[in-house]
């Protein structure tokens, strides 16, 4: 039976209270945290159980949902969540994190391209925009790999490890996916 949240490496699924785990131990990660946000206090397994109880309940909120990114045989590899989905405008935004061991295997690539096909064929938004910061250089060059344009730099931004850090802005519009995904499906 096809199933439109599996891809060839990835299936994407909704939040389940056993991710909290899979959540605290990617927080337990210092160094990965520096490169997505930045550098929190340590995080009790019971507070984010309780920030995913709210999820689960609420389901897609306002546009807005979060996806847990597994492999096909049901390993745990990250998430992925959309937000600032403003239907007036047919522009959202999202934010990803995969488990170090898994980053640079295709994963990523697979589960970002899942939820865009779903916002752009399915939900009729037009524009993806995201902000990476400048040190994240893994997550630049995925993102230039798909396709997306730079857009432009809020200059100091973020401060981690002592340095300050540019935000970059790049974005991909939905006839450029289109474009996109004829060229890897003639």
């Amino acid at each position: 039976m096809p199933n439109y949240w599996q891809g060839q490496k990835v299936r994407l699924r909704a939040i389940e209270s056993d991710d909290a785990e899979f959540f605290l131990m990617l927080s337990q990660d210092t160094e990965r945290t520096r490169f997505i946000d930045w550098l929190t206090p340590p995080t009790s397994l019971e507070a984010i159980q309780a920030r995913f109880e709210k999820k689960i309940a609420q389901g897609m909120q306002d546009y807005a949902f979060q996806w847990m990114i597994e492999s096909l045989d049901g390993q745990t590899v990250g998430s992925i969540v959309t937000q600032s989905c403003d239907p007036m405008s047919g522009t959202f935004s999202y934010a990803l994190d995969v488990a170090r061991e898994f980053q640079r295997q295709g994963y990523a690539s697979e589960a970002i391209q899942i939820v865009l096909r779903y916002y752009f064929e399915e939900l009729r938004f037009q524009k993806v925009t995201i902000a990476v910061h400048s040190n994240n250089i893994a997550s630049i060059e995925l993102h230039k790999h798909l396709g997306f344009q730079h857009e432009g730099t809020n200059r100091r931004m973020s401060f981690s490890n002592g340095t300050y850090h540019d935000l970059e802005w790049y974005g991909l519009t939905e006839e450029e996916f289109a474009q996109m995904t004829q060229v890897q499906h003639p």
